[in-house]
């Protein structure tokens, strides 16, 4: 799984332990089965963690950084199903352990990362003896579904001009730029280019944004709050 820029390493001490709230009532002997079978992988941005067709050999716990879980289709249009931050699991590789199924996305590090992995049969002897790791696993894979089915709601009832103001919105820096290509967002958005850069120009011809090559500065970022509001 980090055959691609990354590498992995001991852990010395229980520190991660601290960086994930639902650990910290674990019974010192299941810490100390963590503790001791994990290990800490750091990877660089651009890492492509998994992909389709791949089988998950460890539970991921974010440390450090950001992961985008994203679908491609045989056609190469893409879509995010959502991201991993720190402090969070991924449960599309939840989903996988607990069913032995392979990737159906890929997951790619949108920033340099760090993680903890806890081995396959780590994994499966926690959940079975441990009701207290149970429980912090199915919570955040309770939440991640919910987000999921957000983003299926989203691309099929909500209009495209509503979510790519709520997307420039959220992704704008204090300067108010949004660091994305009209590819890259058509991807958040689960959409085509065109439909995307259509809209773009549409918000550009109202003086909402100006945009440059790779990038949209907002213009007029209460216009787009105000669209990003609608029902």
């Amino acid at each position: 799984m980090y055959n691609e820029g990354g590498h992995t390493e001991g852990w010395h001490g229980d520190g991660w332990i601290s960086n994930f709230p639902g650990l910290h009532s674990l019974p010192p002997d299941i810490v100390a089965t963590l503790v001791e079978t994990s290990r800490i992988a750091r990877l660089p941005v651009g890492t492509r963690i998994f992909g389709p067709g791949q089988a998950p050999d460890a539970f991921l716990l974010l440390i450090r950084g950001t992961v985008r879980v994203q679908q491609v289709s045989e056609s190469g249009r893409e879509i995010v199903l959502y991201r991993v931050s720190a402090g969070d699991s991924c449960a599309l590789t939840t989903a996988c352990l607990m069913g032995y199924e392979d990737y159906q996305a890929e997951a790619v590090a949108e920033t340099d990362v760090e993680a903890v992995a806890i081995p396959r049969a780590t994994f499966d002897d926690l959940i079975a003896r441990s009701p207290d790791f149970r429980r912090f696993v199915f919570t955040a894979f309770s939440h991640r579904v919910t987000d999921l089915f957000r983003v299926i709601e989203e691309v099929a009832f909500s209009r495209v001009d509503v979510r790519l103001a709520q997307r420039l919105v959220e992704r704008a820096n204090d300067q108010g730029r949004v660091d994305l290509t009209h590819q890259q967002l058509a991807a958040e958005l689960g959409t085509a280019r065109e439909v995307v850069s259509r809209q773009l120009n549409e918000f550009q011809r109202r003086g909402w944004i100006s945009t440059s090559r790779g990038a949209i500065d907002l213009v007029q970022p209460n216009e787009l709050r105000r669209l990003a509001a609608a029902p």
